[in-house]
């Protein structure tokens, strides 16, 4: 199945996805990395998180007189991510972003939360790049451009594929 999913999401969007379905998301989403889980879980997040959608991205920034402009935006391995993410899905986020296969506190977590993990293909950062409309807003830029939480107004930003559901299921088993 393929889905157009609108940002932030609900319980509801979730229910008939399964592992191996593509989804295509437009609204905002956050990227996060192993620093900006760490500094979630220590401080709270920057901004509300229910609903929302994590990428685990170190995305390529121009600074520019009026801001930032995106230059590419491609998934990092995400298995970085799991001593953090189960504790960040208890915090809100419906569906996380990422490359490789996450461990098995993650999938209870993300089956706890109705929540599900979605695989973006490596290697396509120009592809995905092309889905971003507006960088909104940047949090925690001290961490360094890679690490910080970046704000994307997207539309259509896929293909993204279901590897682990909402049931427990996923395509590493």
């Amino acid at each position: 199945m393929e889905k157009k999913l609108n940002v932030p999401i609900t319980d509801e969007d979730l229910t008939e996805l399964n592992a191996g379905d593509v989804v295509y998301l437009t609204g905002n989403i956050l990227t996060a990395r192993d620093q900006a889980h760490k500094r979630l879980l220590e401080e709270g997040a920057p901004l509300d998180i229910h609903g929302a959608v994590l990428f685990h991205a170190g995305p390529i920034i121009s600074k520019k007189d009026d801001g930032y402009e995106m230059v590419a935006i491609g998934p990092t391995t995400s298995m970085r991510m799991n001593p953090y993410q189960s504790d960040v899905l208890d915090r809100g986020p419906k569906i996380v972003i990422g490359k490789g296969g996450m461990d098995d506190t993650v999938r209870e977590a993300l089956k706890r939360n109705d929540a599900i993990y979605v695989v973006a293909t490596g290697g396509c950062a120009a592809l995905y790049v092309d889905a971003v409309e507006k960088i909104e807003n940047v949090d925690w830029l001290d961490l360094g451009m890679p690490e910080a939480m970046w704000n994307l107004k997207v539309k259509n930003f896929g293909p993204l594929i279901v590897a682990m559901d909402s049931h427990g299921n996923s395509l590493y088993d």
